[in-house]
């Protein structure tokens, strides 16, 4: 029977930069790092090396020796290594998005749903002290009712690598949307408390990662240059709601403007904006009480690691000591949105969402 986190014998599939992050927080955390899985053996060498643990190129030898497994793999390949360990009855922490299509994303919520094993998707925003303080008001009514949702997630220069498997469609799935848009959308939605999505409007734009002259100051990976970038950039959305509650997306790697991570929760009370990576966070009301005036609150709160809390959740749920958590179920209604985007782009046209 497992008793706390150090009886979790845990494996990382994916061994590149976001596997070795999380492995730091699994270490810092308490949890048993068993070993881990990659197909290039220069990443099991560094991840052997680095944490020394068994490595494995083959995830099924990897999941006969652990309880639970976090896949940080190309978006690609969640599937192989998702529904093979959900039915193994392992309990899953998978990297986001779900999937890199729809299709991929529902056969790995298929599999979620038919497993014993405990599953959860990485939308670590969710984690965010703010987020958290936000999310409260919200649910005690110090807000009023929120109707619309403003969702920003907008970098000046920020393609993480062009040449890498983010800016390839078939790999990835997507550009900035899926990559950022994700974030954004499953934050939203969580605010909201995950109402039924109705109808999808949206554009995206591939306007400066194919470009030759592509000026910018640093990336994720190096920069291979245009050749194979067939991904979005940028992305903007209108998204409808039951109840009439909507949610304006506006996601990009690269554009010319300031960079902005600002979500704002428009309710009838009282309104909460805050900065996603910054952590500021404003209430904006006004009132009739003496006279009439508007009023603007600043709440000042420590920054926290998200992944190191999100894992947390993950595994304290793992030993039945919390519920919550991201579930498959509801990115997978994120990725239907973020299909929805796509259809609406290319068709030019308001996708309606099925029930």
């Amino acid at each position: 029977m497992m008793r706390d986190r150090s009886d979790i014998e845990t494996g990382i599939v994916g061994l590149g930069n976001i596997g070795q992050y999380h492995a730091e927080r699994l270490v810092d955390l308490g949890v048993t790092l068993a070993g881990g899985m990659d197909v290039a053996a220069e990443a099991r060498t560094r991840f052997a090396r680095r944490y020394d643990v068994d490595v494995y190129d083959d995830h099924q030898e990897l999941y006969d020796t652990i309880d639970a497994v976090i896949i940080t793999t190309p978006n690609k390949y969640h599937e192989k290594y998702a529904v093979d360990a959900f039915e193994q009855d392992l309990h899953v922490l998978l990297e986001k998005p779900l999937g890199h299509s729809i299709e991929s994303a529902q056969r790995i919520a298929d599999a979620a749903e038919q497993s014993n094993g405990f599953s959860m998707v990485g939308f670590n925003n969710r984690f965010a002290n703010t987020v958290e303080i936000v999310k409260n008001r919200m649910d005690r009514g110090a807000l009023g009712t929120v109707s619309h949702i403003e969702a920003n997630y907008v970098r000046r220069r920020g393609i993480p690598g062009r040449g890498s498997w983010f800016t390839r469609r078939q790999i990835a799935g997507g550009g900035a949307l899926i990559d950022l848009g994700v974030h954004a959308i499953d934050l939203a939605l969580y605010l909201l408390d995950y109402p039924d999505v109705t109808e999808v409007s949206g554009v995206t734009r591939s306007e400066f990662g194919s470009r030759e002259e592509y000026a910018y100051l640093d990336m994720w990976a190096d920069d291979a240059g245009p050749d194979g970038f067939d991904v979005d950039d940028s992305a903007t959305a209108f998204i409808r709601c039951a109840e009439n509650r909507t949610i304006s997306l506006e996601v990009a790697w690269a554009t010319n403007r300031p960079a902005t991570h600002e979500f704002i929760a428009r309710g009838t009370d009282a309104a909460a904006r805050f900065d996603l990576l910054e952590g500021d966070l404003s209430i904006y009301s006004a009132s009739k009480a003496g006279a009439d005036h508007l009023e603007d609150t600043t709440i000042e709160t420590r920054q926290n690691d998200t992944h190191s809390d999100e894992q947390r959740a993950f595994f304290d749920r793992i030993l039945g000591k919390q519920d919550g958590g991201s579930t498959v179920e509801e990115a997978l209604t994120v990725q239907s949105v973020i299909g929805a985007i796509y259809d609406s782009s290319e068709e030019g046209r308001t996708i309606t969402i099925d029930e």
